[in-house]
């Protein structure tokens, strides 16, 4: 039994792809945060690694002006996927609703969002890729969901129609 057992983990882990995990990329420059200030609104949220080594998304959305939005973003050389089926997120939140977000091609208009509630203790979010909605704007684009086998994109945006502080806490990022 404990052999079966090894060899589903080792099989299970040979189709994983480590997609972002500060522990082992302590940079974070490559992470942009993208307020609704570009549309003329007042939130502000910011990155930090903190003394763990973890992302921090943190900051305040506003709904001052129309504003409302906060997010942060990772655009990296494309990434293949290929027969994963899930997106593990290891998180720690502060009870509010986030959005993951991931995009084919960069350049690409719309992304593909899940949303999820947070606990206020590590958790791991795991997000059925197929789920996964193209949105523009807020609002849904009549495409299928996702159905690609690379991404050159991935992340992070609140946006709960009410002025509030918010802390995400990002370990990792991990297809599988």
């Amino acid at each position: 039994m404990k052999q079966l057992i090894i060899l589903l983990m080792t099989a299970s882990s040979l189709h994983a792809q480590l997609l972002f995990d500060f522990q082992q990329d302590e940079s974070i420059t490559k992470w942009t945060v993208v307020d609704d200030v570009v549309m003329g609104g007042r939130s502000g949220g910011n990155m930090f690694l903190n003394e763990k080594k973890q992302g921090v998304f943190y900051g305040v959305v506003s709904l001052e002006n129309n504003g409302g939005f906060s997010s942060v973003r990772h655009a990296f050389e494309k990434k293949t996927i290929g027969k994963s089926r899930r997106i593990f997120l290891k998180v720690k939140g502060d009870g509010k609703k986030y959005q993951f977000r991931i995009k084919h091609k960069s350049s690409d208009y719309h992304s593909y969002v899940t949303t999820f509630t947070t606990k206020k203790e590590w958790e791991i979010v795991e997000i059925d890729i197929k789920n996964l909605t193209p949105t523009f704007r807020g609002r849904k684009v009549d495409l299928p969901n996702f159905d690609h086998k690379t991404c050159e994109q991935i992340g992070f945006l609140i946006a709960n129609k009410k002025n509030e502080k918010f802390q995400l806490v990002i370990n990792s990022i991990e297809f599988k």
